[in-house]
């Protein structure tokens, strides 16, 4: 053979197809953009899973973040709590000023309660009390009688006694005392104790 194909000792020249290189590249370059979705949709399936195997859970997470704040469904009203009419209290004078539990005996009638003893305090409460008062009742009246006379004297203190029998209350008046809770705060905060309003849902975050 002559020209640039002839042939020199026991060596044949190799003819070879010149490279495709943009080929390659582009053979590549779809390769990486096949992994890269099929590692999104392996992600996207995970958290299908992990939020309870509902997808719709997944596709409306951004749909919840702008829900507006809902209020609770309201509580049903508190049984455990009396009418001021159910309750009896005794009105007792800690101070050494004269006319005080009638005054206040007169206050509560008014309001609804109903009135036991009028007089001067023990020999354990007479003239140490310091404070506006003592609401003092039997164990089983902490979560029910005491809140509601609490309401109209909102500053005093509230105690039991586990061997006090029957339910009635007493209403101690102390040093502090100069008048019962206005009617109009008493009521609100009778309200606020038989019929509390349901607290609004908090808006999610995104």
């Amino acid at each position: 053979m002559g020209g640039q194909y002839r042939i020199r000792g026991n060596k044949y020249p190799r003819m070879r197809r010149p490279r495709r290189r943009g080929r390659l590249v582009a053979l590549a370059t779809a390769s990486v953009a096949v992994l890269g979705v099929a590692g999104w949709g392996t992600l996207q399936l995970f958290d299908v899973f992990t939020r309870g195997g509902n997808p719709a859970s997944a596709v409306g997470v951004k749909a919840g973040c702008a829900a507006e704040a809902s209020p609770s469904p309201s509580p049903a009203r508190s049984a455990a709590l009396p009418e001021p009419g159910r309750i009896t209290v005794n009105v007792l004078n800690a101070t050494t000023r004269s006319g005080l539990a009638k005054k206040t005996a007169d206050e509560l009638k008014k309001r609804g309660f109903k009135i036991g003893d009028i007089g001067n305090a023990t020999e354990e409460y007479d003239k140490k009390v310091k404070g506006t008062g003592v609401l003092l009742g039997p164990a089983s009246a902490l979560k029910s009688s005491l809140p509601v006379l609490g309401a109209q004297l909102a500053d005093a203190e509230r105690r039991t006694e586990a061997s006090r029998k029957g339910g009635e209350l007493d209403l101690i008046i102390g040093d502090g005392f100069t008048r019962l809770t206005a009617k109009a705060d008493a009521d609100r905060a009778l309200t606020a104790l038989t019929d509390p309003k349901p607290a609004p849902t908090p808006k999610k975050s995104c």
